[in-house]
């Protein structure tokens, strides 16, 4: 890719997550903070309905609406669908890459979710990583056929937060979201204009492997909780044998696999409804990009 010439930042896919929301209002309040001479930047607050009502979504979640195959579909009827559809049309075949802010209420410190490992997202987080040691960087491969926002261009990545909860804003990781905003901005001007950015020479990558989700009995139940010792430990170790789950009666269920693991989105609210307790990644570290 020659030049980044146009860029999306979008909060409020998720009407419940403030710090996107907040931080879209601010840049679209103050104009000057995101310009960069070579950028062409767009602010959009996502799901506006949501907002207002101060929910993740109305009919649906929004950040799994970005499917390639239903986007054109002109019997969709729901309001995300519907939203998705507008989202689109804003963003595609215009923007050169997206950030998409969340927050969560798992203890994912800073994290930056990239769509895909092109060269020059491995590059800017190397750059993020460096220049803020707690910033984490993780990926999904398969994003493209996720539904998610990101998905709508090549550049896309989510800026990830927490933990917070729900209709809470926390000023510190506020803040934190600010200045990775500016650090993606300001990397992607020096990119524009062919200067080389010292990076880290290793980037540590987690990458998805898939999900678990908790204990259930045959009518979809829960039978059991995250294991106190796992909760809040993101990006942490999971060895075979550690504790996993404790069911209600204090019975402790351990972990099965066959390699060490490293969990992320661990207990997130959100993805109760989802059958989705955790996501598991495998460490990388990444020395060619």
């Amino acid at each position: 890719m020659d030049q980044i010439n146009r860029l999306a930042i979008v909060g409020g896919i998720h009407g419940n997550e403030l710090i996107g929301v907040y931080l879209v209002k601010k840049f679209q309040q103050n104009p000057e903070l995101i310009n960069r001479p070579s950028l062409e930047t767009l602010t959009l607050l996502g799901n506006p309905q949501a907002i207002a009502q101060g929910r993740r979504y109305i009919d649906k979640d929004l950040n799994r609406c970005f499917y390639t195959e239903s986007l054109p579909d002109a019997e969709l009827e729901s309001y995300e669908d519907l939203r998705a559809q507008e989202i689109q049309h804003l963003l595609q075949p215009r923007m050169d890459a997206i950030i998409d802010l969340h927050t969560t209420t798992t203890n994912m410190g800073l994290s930056l979710i990239l769509s895909n490992t092109h060269p020059t997202l491995l590059r800017l987080a190397a750059y993020l990583s460096s220049i803020n040691p707690l910033v984490k960087v993780s990926g999904h491969q398969q994003s493209k056929e996720s539904g998610f926002l990101r998905s709508l261009c090549e550049l896309g990545l989510v800026i990830e937060v927490g933990a917070v909860a729900q209709n809470v804003l926390n000023a510190e990781l506020f803040q934190h979201t600010e200045q990775l905003v500016y650090g993606i901005l300001d990397y992607f001007e020096w990119y524009n204009q062919g200067k080389t950015v010292p990076t880290n020479e290793v980037l540590t990558f987690y990458e998805y492997m898939g999900v678990i989700d908790y204990p259930r009995d045959e009518v979809g139940e829960i039978l059991a909780m995250v294991h106190p010792r796992l909760q809040f430990q993101d990006y942490q170790p999971l060895n075979p044998g550690d504790p996993l789950f404790l069911t209600f009666a204090g019975e402790e269920i351990f972990y099965e696999g066959n390699s060490t693991v490293y969990p992320v989105f661990i207990n997130e609210a959100a993805y109760y409804e989802k059958g989705i307790a955790m996501h598991l990644t495998k460490k990388q570290l990444i020395q060619d990009y």
